[in-house]
């Protein structure tokens, strides 16, 4: 005899696509499991930054105050410079919001899943999946240790894979990787109290250097070519410290009387693809899905979107196979419909073989306050791509190039 299905929904990972998700459904009146593999909170491997489009969704869904409630600061202000060449403004923004935030995960997470639990969602944590429940071909639940090390089983109408870039519920699933690109970058970042900056990237001779306040220190990131990640990681600190003199002068010079307050965190791992969003009885969301590498610091928007998408596509479909199968082969084609252009934006913007068009677009874009515009818009995800590359921008381009 089966054990009965006692939820409509169980959300598997915890962090920026699983707790909001199961927020959302709760909210919409479904009941909702949502597991978490860490003992929260607990940190993560993040760059932090949360895009205006990200933001106006926490504002929307009534967290945002709790997001400034910590401390972290706004941010309204982002700084680029590629090659020397510099530009600097801010999104328009949406609904009203113009300011990024970039709050420790550790504490936007708690948010989230504390957003969840007020909806209504069951949190279990320290949950570690270990298998899929299955009803002839499609899944029904799952199977997982706890904290106590005993093993139980959930059975549920839709399982969410929320549970990361090495998602153990794709993998349950058979999610195949239907685009992937090969890795571009590796990253290094950790955490400094003194410096003071805004938003700030800069790519340079040997690399790209991101500089986030956040609560209580600024991240600063080093991302190298992937190519340099074994010699990178044999001394991996000065490595660090040699990129950001490299490629970030003065920002350097601000580490001279700066604190380091935490340790180095770092990662070769950054894949570029998107997974099977979904199948009988499943689906995909955040990293889970699509990956990409983090250079752009989109992965958090990203989550929240398709968090969103995934409960407004689904609605009231949860519970009947045939109009469910429906909604989930909309969510998956929306999903890529959204997510295809800023993947390869940040392919682009990653290769460092592709710095001179980089470049030529900033000089392009520095001629002028309404281009310059459209570029902070575009990179918040405010406005299209393919709004930016009018004829005149391009043609402001080739001249760029052309005078070198």
């Amino acid at each position: 005899m089966s054990d009965p299905v006692v939820y409509d929904v169980i959300v598997v990972g915890a962090r920026a696509a699983g707790a909001p998700a199961a927020m959302l459904f709760a909210r919409a009146g479904h009941r909702v499991l949502l597991l978490e593999r860490s003992a929260f909170p607990a940190d993560t491997l993040s760059t932090l930054y949360i895009q205006q489009p990200g933001v106006a969704r926490l504002a929307r869904w009534g967290l945002l105050d709790a997001v400034r409630a910590t401390g972290c600061p706004p941010l309204d202000r982002v700084l680029y410079e590629v090659g020397g060449v510099r530009v600097s403004g801010c999104s328009n923004g949406i609904d009203g919001i113009r300011e990024a935030y970039a709050p420790r995960r550790q504490l936007l997470d708690r948010i989230l899943v504390g957003g969840a639990v007020a909806a209504g969602a069951e949190f279990r944590d320290s949950c570690e999946v270990t298998g899929l429940v299955h009803d002839g071909d499609r899944v029904a639940g799952v199977r997982f240790k706890g904290s106590d090390g005993a093993v139980r089983t959930e059975r549920a109408a839709l399982v969410v894979g929320a549970d990361g870039m090495r998602s153990t519920v794709a993998r349950l699933a058979g999610a195949a990787k239907e685009v992937e690109h090969p890795a571009l970058t590796c990253a290094y970042y950790t955490f400094w109290r003194g410096p003071r900056t805004d938003f700030e990237m800069y790519e340079g001779p040997t690399g790209w250097i991101a500089a986030v306040p956040t609560n209580d220190a600024t991240l600063i990131a080093a991302y190298h070519p992937q190519d340099r990640f074994d010699e990178v990681r044999r001394d991996a600190l000065n490595a660090y410290l040699d990129s950001v003199r490299v490629n970030a002068p003065a920002l350097h010079a601000q580490l001279g009387d700066a604190e380091r307050t935490e340790r180095l965190y770092g990662t070769g791992d950054q894949q570029n693809f998107f997974r099977t969003a979904a199948g009988p009885g499943w689906a995909l969301i955040g990293d889970a899905g699509h990956h990409k590498d983090s250079l752009t610091a989109q992965g958090i928007g990203d989550a929240l979107m398709q968090a969103e998408l995934l409960v407004e596509t689904v609605g009231e479909d949860i519970g009947d196979p045939v109009a469910q199968a429906a909604a989930l082969s909309a969510f998956a084609t929306e999903r890529d419909a959204r997510l295809s252009g800023p993947f390869q934006a940040t392919l682009g913007v990653a290769q460092a073989d592709a710095q001179g068009r980089r470049i030529a677009l900033l000089r392009a874009v520095s001629t002028s306050p309404e281009l310059t515009q459209r570029y902070f818009d575009t990179l918040s995800g405010v406005a299209p791509l393919d709004g930016l590359y009018t004829p005149e921008l391009l043609r402001l381009m080739q001249e760029s190039a052309a005078t070198g």
